[in-house]
């Protein structure tokens, strides 16, 4: 496994979540064997928040600290906003210190709901 920052990474989430994203933002995925297997897009960068998309597998506990590194550390950030359509990503996102904080109605198109799980600073696991 090797993680990545490259255009494929946004590229993959995209297609996985069937929405563009306008730059700018960044994006760290998950390469196996050459091949993207999942990503996270950080796409809204608000002072203390920043917004991530995260689609596909391969979430491994090295990755995931290097999201927490990237947006903790680096940015300064005290919480992300994960917006995910996967139930898997929302149960890993609960491990790592996440709550359920809403529904956003048809995110993803139509019969297609995101659901927003907030990380705090203080509450991430890694």
């Amino acid at each position: 496994m090797n993680i990545v920052t490259d255009a494929r990474v946004a590229d993959l989430v995209s297609r996985l979540v069937d929405e563009p994203f306008v730059p700018p933002f960044t994006a760290m995925g998950i390469e196996r064997d050459g091949e993207v297997v999942g990503g996270v897009v950080f796409n809204v960068f608000e002072g203390a928040d920043i917004h991530v998309s995260v689609a596909g597998r391969g979430f491994s506990l090295t990755f995931l600290t290097s999201v927490g590194e990237y947006v903790f550390r680096q940015l300064a950030c005290e919480r992300m906003t994960v917006i995910t359509e996967q139930p898997r990503v929302v149960r890993i996102a609960e491990k790592l210190g996440g709550e359920i904080e809403g529904l956003i109605r048809n995110h993803f198109g139509r019969g297609r709901d995101a659901i927003l799980v907030g990380i705090l600073k203080d509450d991430w696991k890694y």
